[in-house]
């Protein structure tokens, strides 16, 4: 390998344009090294780690514009959207590389937490995504103009990437957290059930659950939620159904009933809802035979419906057992993570690729699971 000489770059820093010359080697058979771009952190972006750890923080909350006038107020270097865009999705992409492959631990296991019960949540929420249709006007749009303008293109060879076939497409989110949920941990992907279900065995892992004295699970009563807690984390102590989605479905079924808003309807929630929460939802279902008999048509099988949403769900619905025993019964937590999480994806007129959306949530993910320093300090030792 040949040396070719000293060569002069720019690196965008925390301090302003840095003017560095470095050697470069090079031969036919290995192409360029540039050995001192290791040492500086730039050999991927050409972009200090400090600038890429500030665009991405400030990404977090803010549109790629702002984050533009940010850096350019803050530290004199102009930055232009495209290109922060382009480096905030592509650290995205790295968190959930070395998460993939463990590089990136969790923030607390099971020996943190102070009285040993670890708990889980798992949820979906919506992403507005770029459809195929939108894609193809966009690539006409541009083509015209770019005729009319007299310009190449410069796109790359090949087939560009589709768009989806839908307006919207789910991210899964799965956390781990302690009871008095002071310390979380989340992860999440823009993959199938089967995608959250690898990512719960692997996060699971990490967080030492089944090392936890006591653990389970509170989530919605969606079968592809229960299916993987069933099929990658065994040693789940109990799953309990959410009490408010169980709610929900006793407050439609009476509206079915006796219409919204009426007395009728509000005794029928308050003697369900009682029954579920004092004695158990056996009670509750013996008490509800009472009402299949007295109606019949649509609102018998409204009640009927009710009967076989709970039936398969006893052992997720015992709330005196789950309270006598200082549990949660609600998802609020894992709900406020999808919320959180996905406020920056779901801006007013926002549309997304799905790769660009998970590198966002993974970014998200990062700061909300306490690994932000982490993951930017082994980002600085590479």
């Amino acid at each position: 390998m040949r040396n070719r000489g000293p060569k002069k770059i720019t690196v965008p820093t925390m301090n302003g344009i840095l003017a560095i010359e470095r050697r470069v080697y090079g031969s036919k058979a290995q192409g360029w090294l540039y050995p001192s771009d290791v040492w500086l952190g730039i050999v991927l972006s050409r972009i200090s780690v400090g600038i890429r750890q500030w665009c991405c923080l400030e990404a977090l909350d803010s549109s790629m514009a702002t984050v533009a006038r940010s850096v350019k107020s803050l530290s004199g270097i102009r930055l232009s959207e495209e290109r922060i865009r382009a480096i905030v999705e592509s650290e995205g992409t790295q968190v959930a590389s070395s998460r993939n492959t463990c590089q990136l631990g969790a923030s607390f296991t099971a020996d943190d937490c102070a009285d040993g019960v670890m708990v889980s949540g798992a949820d979906g929420v919506l992403v507005p995504v770029v459809p195929e249709t939108q894609k193809a006007r966009r690539r006409e749009t541009e083509a015209k103009k770019r005729c009319a303008e007299g310009r190449r293109s410069t796109r790359r060879p090949g087939r560009p990437k589709r768009g989806t076939d839908g307006a919207y497409k789910e991210a899964k989110i799965v956390a781990f957290y302690d009871q008095p949920k002071t310390q979380m941990h989340v992860a999440t992907t823009m993959g199938n059930h089967e995608a959250l279900g690898r990512i719960m065995r692997r996060e699971g892992r990490k967080v030492k659950l089944g090392q936890a004295r006591f653990s389970y699970s509170v989530a919605d009563g969606a079968k592809w939620i229960e299916k993987q807690y069933n099929k990658q984390l065994p040693m789940l102590d109990a799953q309990i159904l959410d009490w408010y989605h169980f709610k929900e479905h006793i407050v439609e079924t009476s509206h079915a009933v006796y219409g919204e808003q009426t007395a009728p309807a509000w005794a029928f929630q308050k003697k369900m809802l009682n029954a579920a929460w004092h004695q158990g939802s056996l009670v509750m279902l013996h008490r509800l035979a009472h009402y299949e008999r007295r109606h019949k048509g649509q609102k018998r099988e409204a009640l009927s419906k009710l009967r076989r949403y709970i039936e398969p769900r006893i052992a997720m619905t015992d709330y005196p057992a789950f309270r006598a025993a200082g549990y949660d019964c609600g998802s609020g937590p894992t709900e406020s993570q999808c919320g959180t999480l996905a406020n920056r994806v779901k801006g007013p007129g926002m549309r997304w690729s799905p790769e660009n959306a998970a590198a966002m949530l993974a970014l998200a993910a990062l700061d909300h699971s306490n690994l932000w320093k982490t993951y930017w300090s082994q980002q600085r030792a590479a």
